[in-house]
């Protein structure tokens, strides 16, 4: 790579994280899946935003597309009856009356090089193999037969409420090769701010956009050209056999696609090779089942981030009590009152100092801070619980007290 080109990367990199910071400002505990779904589309991957409505999928997704200038964007919410034409390309109905079959595949999925495909396991089982071809190999066969087509897709983000429930729909799971879990805002303070934003006039706010060349470029020539050292190799080979040891396997295939983000991860950050702190990615690649991503995470932190490991410790403790806390309703406010005092005070009170440490750690040695932010929304979230419905008091008033 010659200086130019390093200074072109550079800058690529650069605006990238910029629109990362900018996004995640705008969305609420959100900064790791904006940085994921960024990393993913570098990669040359596709994404799947797993969640409840009213989770912002389709709003963040928008958000982060539409900041690559020059890309045709393409986007459906698909339902059982959608048909394939619909997504590649209706039938040319003048065309139809001078007795030729063609395809009109401007501003179709057929041209895209972005996509937001909304619902995507509600894909019609008519539709079902073209999108496959579509989000595998980039083609399309046409209605009327011949040649495929090759389409410009760099990336997918495809958004959905729940996993599919039937075994056609598992098959694009499979191709989605990036896999994230949203829910509702957990920390108390985030969720106000929310609801003050309602009711605020929008302030304009920095936007910054990225040419779909650079992109493209980095996505074919800047990302392949990171180094993975052999440690690295080594750390992806550990974590193979203890996930195995867990009986969590996943496909050689998705093994070796993973590697793709790790060098997306580094190049977005600027560096010329993979480090451990890259592995981090892999959380949102290895399970199938959503009961299976705490397993995922704590053995790749067990590898990567001391700080993240012992956040999630702290996560358990903090689930534990607001199952204490469920398993106490009904109960009078003196029983309350007296588990708060002898158990629950002291608990979440260490806890959040300790992860105010950790995250000082962790920022301090340059690694991430994103599994201990969500922790630390945890430890809000229950401790706001605590203070209402043990206590009786408004949570968001008591700041520096428990």
């Amino acid at each position: 790579m010659d200086a130019q080109e390093t200074r072109n990367a550079k800058d690529t990199a650069q605006r990238l994280r910029a629109i990362c910071d900018e996004v995640s400002d705008r969305f609420y505990e959100r900064a790791d899946v904006v940085r994921t779904l960024v990393v993913t589309l570098l990669a040359g991957q596709h994404s799947l935003v797993l969640g409840p409505p009213g989770t912002a999928k389709s709003e963040m997704a928008r958000e982060l597309t539409g900041r690559v200038e020059g890309a045709a964007y393409w986007e459906i919410l698909l339902s059982k009856f959608t048909a394939p034409t619909r997504i590649f390309g209706p039938i040319d109905v003048a065309a139809l009356a001078r007795g030729e079959y063609r395809q009109i595949y401007d501003g179709r999925a057929t041209t895209a090089h972005i996509a937001f495909i909304d619902e995507i396991f509600k894909c019609s089982t008519a539709a079902l193999n073209e999108t496959l071809g579509y989000l595998n190999e980039r083609i399309y066969h046409p209605e009327s037969g011949g040649k495929p087509i090759s389409c410009p897709l760099i990336g997918a983000i495809t958004a959905s409420n729940e996993l599919p429930a039937e075994e056609d729909s598992a098959a694009v799971y499979d191709r989605l090769l990036v896999r994230i879990e949203v829910g509702y805002l957990a920390d108390p303070s985030n969720f106000a701010a929310l609801v003050r934003s309602a009711v605020r006039r929008p302030v304009a706010s920095a936007r910054t956009t990225i040419e779909l060349a650079a992109l493209r470029h980095a996505v074919s020539e800047g990302v392949p050209a990171v180094d993975v050292p052999d440690e690295i190799v080594d750390a992806v080979c550990a974590l193979r056999a203890a996930l195995r040891r867990k009986e969590l396997v996943a496909s050689d295939r998705r093994w070796r696609q993973a590697v793709g983000l790790l060098q997306a991860s580094a190049y977005l950050d600027g560096r010329p090779a993979v480090a451990g702190a890259d592995l981090s990615v892999l959380t949102h690649v290895l399970w199938d089942s959503p009961a299976e991503r705490p397993t995922v995470e704590r053995e790749v932190l067990q590898l990567v981030n001391p700080d993240a490991k012992e956040a999630l410790v702290l996560a358990d403790a903090i689930e534990e009590l607001e199952a204490q806390l469920d398993a106490m309703a009904g109960q009078s406010r003196e029983a309350l009152s007296d588990w708060v005092i002898k158990k629950a005070h002291n608990k979440l009170a260490m806890a959040g100092k300790r992860l105010e440490r950790l995250r000082a750690e962790a920022v301090g040695a340059g690694r991430s801070t994103a599994a201990i932010d969500r922790v630390t929304g945890r430890q809000r979230a229950v401790r706001a619980r605590v203070l209402t419905e043990a206590l009786g008091l408004d949570a968001s008033m008591v700041r520096a007290q428990f």
